[in-house]
C-alpha cells in the first residue's frame, strides 16, 4: 500500500497531477472513439483507411495501468525559445511516454521525444541547459511511491547518482522486455535522436543498452518524420524468433504499433527451408563473391540477336535488322538496369524502331501504335529468344547442382574446391523436393533483386548484427537502399562461422559505408562482478575490444560451484526462485533434454525462450544457440565447458560462453562437474 501523505506534501501534488493526467488521457481516448465517420468518407475504401487509422489510435491511447504515465518533471529557469513556445517562465513540464493534453489543449505530460523533453536525458551540473529542476519519478506498480530532486543550476549542490535510476534500472522483471525510457543516458540519447538521413551502427557489449536504443531510435524517429516514415515504413530485424517475441512489446508501451518486425529468414523466404549447411559451404555461400557468380548467371541468359524482326501491319511489313536489334540490347546493357526492368523495355525500344522507319515513309503514329507493336507476336518472339525471363529460384537450383553451369559463371571468382564445397551431392529435380538451407533462400533473394528491384523501407532497425553473412548484410540493405539504418551488434558476441570481422566491413556489404560507428561501453544492466569474469574473454575473442565498465552501484552477486549431479543445478534454480525476478538456466543445446528431465522430475516448471514469464512460472530453460539478446535477472549457467565444446571450434565456443555468462542483471551461479575453460580458470 502506498504511504499516506497530507495535501501540502510535494508527492501527494504529483499523484494529484498522475490521477488528472490519466483522467485526461481517458478522455483524449473517449473523444477518438466518438468520432462518427460516416458522413466525412467518400467511399468505402477511404472509410476503412480511417476506420482502421482510427483504431490505431486508440491503441496508442491506451493507459496501460502498471506501466507510469510520466516519470520525471523539468522546471526552466526561463521560458525556452518560440520553437518551444509551451514553455513559461516558471512553468515545469512532465516528462512521460507519450503527449497527454487536457480539455483545453493545454499539456499535462510532454512525449519524451519533444524537443523540450531532451534536457531530461542531457543536462547535467556542468551544462544545466537552463534547468532549475529535474525531477524523477519513483513507481510500485503503477502508485507513484516517490520523488527524486537534482538543483542543477545550485552551485552549492554537488552532483550524486540518482537513486530511482539506480532502481528502475536494476528493478527485476517478469515478462518481456521494457522499455528504457525513464533510463535513457545521455550517450545513449545522442544516438536515439540522431537524424533520419544518417545511418548509426552501435558497438555496444553486454547490458550497455544497445537493443533498447535501437528501439526508441525508432520510436523516436517515428515522432519526428511521422509522415515519412508512415509512406516508407520501417523494420526491427532481429535474429530469431524468441528474441523477437522478447522484444516485442517496447514499441507498444510507447505508444508506436505500425513497426515491422522479422527475422532475415522471414525477409528471403522465397522457398521452404528444410535443409542445412556445413559450416564451409555456410561460408562460401554466404561470402559477398556469389554476388558477383548470381549476376554473372542471370545476364548469360542474354543471347545476341542474329535474326531481325518482322513486323507486319496490314499490308506492310516492317523489318528491325538483327544489328540495330544488337544495338538495342548491347545499349540496355550498358545502362546497368535490372534485368526484368530491361527486359520490359525492349518491346518498346524495338517497336520505337518500327515507328522511325513508319514515319519515314510518311505516316504519323502515335503511342498507340507503338503500344500495339510492343505487343506484336514477332516482337514478343524475339524478347523472349533474346531477353528470355528467369526464375530465381530455378536459377540457383542450377547452379548448386550442375558443376559446368556452375563453374563457367564462377571462373575467376571462387576456386574449384569452393565451387565443389557449395555443390550438392545429388542432383535435384525441381524447386520444391529441393531442402533448401537458409543460405540458399539469401542466394534466391540476391538473384532475386538482380531481376526486379527490391522494395526499400524508410528507417531499419538491425540487431544481433554481428552474426550475419556478407550476403545477409547485403539481403538487409536492399531494404534501406532509399532509406537508413540502425546496426546493432557486439563483436565480441559473433558465434557464427561467418561472423562480422569489423563494422566497417559489415557496413560496406549492408551498402551504408557512411554510416557513425558509436560505441557505448557504460553497462547499465550486468553486475560489476559478472562483466569483470566474464570480460576475461575477451583477448581470446575479441581482441581490441573495450571492455564494458559496468555503472552499477550494486554489485550484484557470483558464484562458481563445483557439483557434479544434475539435481544440484536445479536446487540452484530453486534458491533463485525465492528471490524476487526472472531466472534463466542456460545450458549447452546438448543438454537441455536431460535438464529438462530433471526439472520435470523435481516439480519446477519452466518456459522455453521467447514465452512469456509470469508471477507463477519465472524459470526460462535457455539452449546457449538462443540465449543473445534475452536478460534475466538471474542466472544458473550449466557446464561452460559444454557450451564451448558444442561449438566447431575454439574461439566460437568462447564466444557463445560469452554470450552466456552475461546474461544476468543481478546475479549469476556457474555450476560445473568438469573442468573450466582455461581462459576463465
Amino acid at each position: 500500500m502506498s504511504t499516506p501523505v497530507s495535501a501540502d506534501d510535494p508527492l501527494f501534488r504529483e499523484r494529484s497531477h498522475l490521477s488528472a493526467s490519466r483522467t485526461a488521457l481517458r478522455a483524449m481516448r473517449e473523444d477518438v472513439q466518438a468520432l462518427d465517420i460516416k458522413d466525412v468518407t467518400a467511399n468505402w475504401v477511404n472509410a476503412e483507411v480511417l476506420a482502421r487509422q482510427i483504431e490505431e489510435r486508440i491503441k496508442a491511447l491506451a493507459d496501460l495501468s502498471d506501466t507510469p504515465l510520466f516519470f520525471g518533471r523539468l522546471d526552466y529557469l526561463h521560458a525556452p525559445g518560440a520553437e518551444q513556445a509551451e514553455g513559461a517562465e516558471g512553468e515545469r513540464f512532465y516528462i512521460g511516454r507519450r503527449h497527454v493534453h487536457d480539455g483545453d489543449g493545454d499539456p499535462m505530460v510532454i512525449d519524451w521525444r519533444a524537443p523540450v523533453s531532451q534536457p531530461f536525458y542531457r543536462a547535467s551540473k556542468k551544462d544545466p541547459m537552463d534547468v532549475g529542476l529535474r525531477r524523477r519519478f519513483g513507481y510500485t506498480g503503477g502508485d507513484l511511491t516517490a520523488y527524486e530532486d537534482e538543483h542543477l543550476s545550485d552551485p552549492q549542490e554537488t552532483a550524486r547518482t540518482s537513486k530511482l535510476l539506480q532502481q528502475e534500472i536494476e528493478r527485476p522483471r517478469v515478462g518481456p522486455m521494457r522499455d528504457i525510457v525513464a533510463t535513457i543516458q545521455p550517450e545513449q540519447d545522442e544516438i536515439v535522436r540522431s537524424g533520419l538521413q544518417g545511418s548509426v551502427c552501435v558497438q555496444g557489449g553486454p547490458g550497455t543498452g544497445k537493443t533498447a536504443v535501437g528501439l526508441h531510435r525508432v520510436a523516436y524517429l517515428l515522432y519526428a518524420h511521422r509522415d515519412r516514415l508512415a509512406r516508407t515504413g520501417t523494420l526491427v530485424i532481429g535474429p530469431n524468433r524468441s528474441f523477437l517475441r522478447y522484444i516485442e512489446q517496447v514499441l507498444p508501451a510507447l505508444g508506436e504499433l505500425a513497426v515491422r518486425q522479422a527475422t532475415v529468414d522471414d525477409l528471403v523466404a522465397h522457398v521452404e527451408v528444410r535443409g542445412a549447411d556445413d559450416a564451409d559451404a555456410a561460408v562460401v555461400k554466404g561470402d559477398a563473391r556469389m554476388a558477383e557468380v548470381l549476376r554473372r548467371a542471370v545476364y548469360a541468359h542474354v543471347t545476341p540477336p542474329t535474326e531481325p524482326v518482322v513486323v507486319v501491319r496490314g499490308s506492310r511489313r516492317w523489318r528491325v535488322p538483327a544489328y540495330e536489334l544488337e544495338d538495342i540490347v548491347r545499349e540496355l546493357l550498358d545502362r546497368d538496369i535490372r534485368y526484368g526492368a530491361a527486359r520490359e523495355a525492349l518491346p518498346q525500344r524495338i517497336a520505337h524502331a518500327v515507328l522511325v522507319q513508319m514515319e519515314r515513309s510518311g505516316e504519323a503514329p502515335d503511342d498507340r501504335v507503338q503500344d500495339s507493336v510492343a505487343r506484336n507476336s514477332a516482337v514478343k518472339a524475339a524478347v523472349k529468344a533474346v531477353w528470355p525471363p528467369v526464375d530465381p529460384a530455378k536459377l540457383v537450383l542450377r547452379l548448386l547442382s550442375e558443376p559446368e553451369f556452375l563453374a563457367e559463371h564462377a571462373a575467376g571468382v571462387l576456386t574449384e574446391e569452393e565451387q565443389k564445397t557449395i555443390l550438392w551431392a545429388k542432383p535435384v529435380r525441381s524447386v520444391k523436393s529441393a531442402k533448401w538451407s537458409a543460405a540458399d533462400a539469401v542466394l534466391i533473394d540476391e538473384t532475386a533483386d538482380v531481376v526486379e528491384r527490391t522494395h526499400s523501407l524508410g528507417h531499419v532497425v538491425l540487431d544481433e548484427a554481428q552474426d550475419l553473412s556478407p550476403m545477409q548484410y547485403r539481403a538487409v540493405g536492399r531494404r534501406c537502399t532509399t532509406g537508413s539504418a540502425t546496426v546493432l551488434g557486439d563483436l565480441a558476441q559473433g558465434t557464427t562461422p561467418w561472423a562480422t570481422r569489423s563494422w566497417e566491413e559489415a557496413l560496406g556489404h549492408l551498402g551504408k559505408s557512411d554510416a557513425v560507428v558509436e560505441e557505448l561501453t557504460a553497462g547499465f544492466r550486468v553486475p560489476t562482478d559478472v562483466i569483470a569474469y566474464a570480460s576475461r574473454l575477451l583477448p581470446y575473442i575479441a581482441p581490441g575490444l573495450t571492455p564494458v565498465a559496468s555503472v552499477r552501484e550494486n554489485p550484484g552477486f557470483f558464484e562458481l560451484r563445483d557439483v557434479s549431479e544434475v539435481e544440484q543445478v536445479v536446487a540452484a534454480c530453486g534458491e533463485l526462485l525465492l528471490r524476487e525476478g526472472s531466472i534463466g538456466l542456460i545450458a549447452a543445446d546438448a543438454r537441455i533434454p536431460v535438464l529438462a528431465e530433471a526439472l520435470g522430475a523435481a516439480g519446477v516448471p519452466y518456459l522455453d525462450p521467447g514465452q512469456e514469464t509470469t508471477a507463477e512460472t519465472r524459470l526460462t530453460l535457455v539452449p546457449a544457440s538462443l540465449a543473445k539478446g534475452l536478460e534475466y535477472d538471474y542466472v544458473v549457467l550449466d557446464e561452460p565447458r559444454a557450451v564451448v565444446d558444442g561449438e566447431p571450434d575454439e574461439r566460437t565456443g568462447l564466444r557463445r560462453l560469452y554470450v552466456a555468462l552475461t546474461r544476468a542483471v543481478s546475479g549469476l551461479v556457474v555450476v560445473h562437474g568438469t573442468e573450466l575453460p582455461e581462459q576463465i580458470r
